[in-house]
């Protein structure tokens, strides 16, 4: 039951488990026949079809068959009793294998040409950033399907950045569910809160519980969105527990989310390898990596996660992919990856510079060094003024959209050299 929930994302039909069970070894006739027997005391709808275990289980009946036939006629050759002669063989049993219900055998690059066209000047749906620089360097927003990973320092604003993304989203209406091993489900909620109330933590703790009912009901009256977020113990959890979570939440809640957060990548466990045995970090983290991308794709979404700098990298003012801590294979599997820079400067000015490192949306040389302003008391981020991106060797374009929101005394930061 929980493999066909895994798989096929809704429950099985009574004819689904009746076939499965029939499938299953080891068991005997008399517990299947029990078992058949209580089925039809639960089955209450007949008419529901599992079409895509349909499709499969059919697809693989059929190969079975042709395989069966292929090889009883191959004995028969064999025998001297079949028309064909022994050469045919190979080619018998290779058409068997062949059999496909998948119409898709490859793109054909003259015949296909129109649907090419037409894919070229699609409009790719995108999930907006709420800051000016990330809606330009990744052409307004992350696509679905795909690992999207921000890298700081430890207090660098790993975790902030995601919350703030979260709380961005929520306000678009959008569905968000948010993964923590990390902090505590309300440790999560509470920055979040402090994120859309635009109050600081202290603030908060000291807000009445009519005032406190007043500003959530306000915040559920602005979005048609809804916001999960689920822990699990550290490095316990993996694409397996997470794709579990997402099917669950379906078929309890009909919640089906348009973007994923998971804080943090390194300390996931992987669904593939298990730590240890020699298994080395470049290995163990590239797998999570790729796992967590491949659920993107899975359930068509966006994945958001973060990963730690390197004890040069945090110390460094131009942080590279060379800084990334225990793999270079997480950028190598990341569609988008950027550095969190914070030095003693910027922190004063309340801003934090990021770095592109990878971008799989646009030229990653344009706009390669932007800062943005934080206020950590309440988890928010925002963009600066204009003079604040006086960068050395920034890559910036000079049509740089309007900021937003502007922090007093944003423009005291200029011509840092990085």
């Amino acid at each position: 039951m929980a493999d066909f929930i895994n798989k096929y994302n809704q429950q099985p039909t009574f004819d689904a488990l009746q076939i499965e069970i029939d499938n299953v070894r080891g068991v005997t006739d008399d517990s299947v026949k029990k078992i058949h027997e209580t089925l039809n005391l639960l089955n209450e709808d007949t008419n529901q079809t599992n079409l895509d275990w349909l499709v499969e289980n059919t697809e693989r009946f059929c190969q079975e068959k042709a395989i069966y036939n292929a090889i009883t006629e191959s004995l028969e050759i064999m025998n001297g009793k079949g028309k064909l002669s022994k050469g045919a063989i190979p080619t018998l049993l290779s058409d068997a294998l062949a059999i496909s219900f998948d119409p898709n055998v490859g793109h054909d690059y003259i015949e296909q040409a129109n649907e090419r066209y037409e894919h070229y000047h699609r409009v790719e749906e995108r999930l907006r950033f709420d800051l000016d620089f990330f809606n330009k360097i990744t052409k307004n927003g992350v696509p679905r399907k795909t690992l999207n990973v921000v890298m700081g320092g430890v207090g660098g604003g790993k975790s902030l950045t995601l919350c703030h993304f979260s709380a961005s989203y929520l306000s678009m209406g959008k569905n968000v569910l948010y993964i923590t091993l990390e902090l505590a489900e309300e440790e999560v909620a509470k920055r979040i809160d402090a994120n859309l109330m635009n109050i600081t933590f202290d603030d908060l703790m000291a807000l009445p519980k009519d005032l406190y009912d007043k500003r959530i009901a306000n915040v559920k009256q602005k979005t048609n969105g809804k916001l999960i977020i689920k822990e699990y113990a550290t490095a316990t959890a993996s694409t397996i527990h997470f794709r579990s979570l997402l099917n669950e939440l379906n078929l309890k809640k009909g919640f089906v989310p348009d973007v994923i957060m998971v804080d943090y990548l390194n300390i996931c466990a992987s669904s593939r390898i298990k730590p240890g045995n020699g298994v080395n970090s470049y290995t163990y983290i590239k797998a999570i990596a790729e796992e967590l991308r491949g659920l993107a794709v899975e359930f068509n979404v966006p994945i958001w996660s973060a990963t730690q700098l390197t004890r040069s990298g945090y110390t460094s003012t131009d942080p590279g992919m060379e800084d990334t801590s225990e793999s270079f294979g997480l950028p190598a599997t990341a569609d988008f990856f950027v550095a969190l820079i914070v030095t003693e400067q910027l922190s004063q000015l309340n801003q934090i510079m990021v770095k592109q490192l990878k971008n799989r949306y646009n030229d990653p040389g344009l706009n390669k060094r932007f800062i943005i302003g934080v206020d950590r008391s309440k988890m928010k981020l925002y963009d600066v003024e204009q003079s604040a991106q006086n960068i050395v060797d920034s890559g910036q374009e000079e049509d740089v959209p309007k900021p937003t929101f502007n922090k007093p005394n944003a423009n005291k930061f200029k011509g840092l050299k990085v």
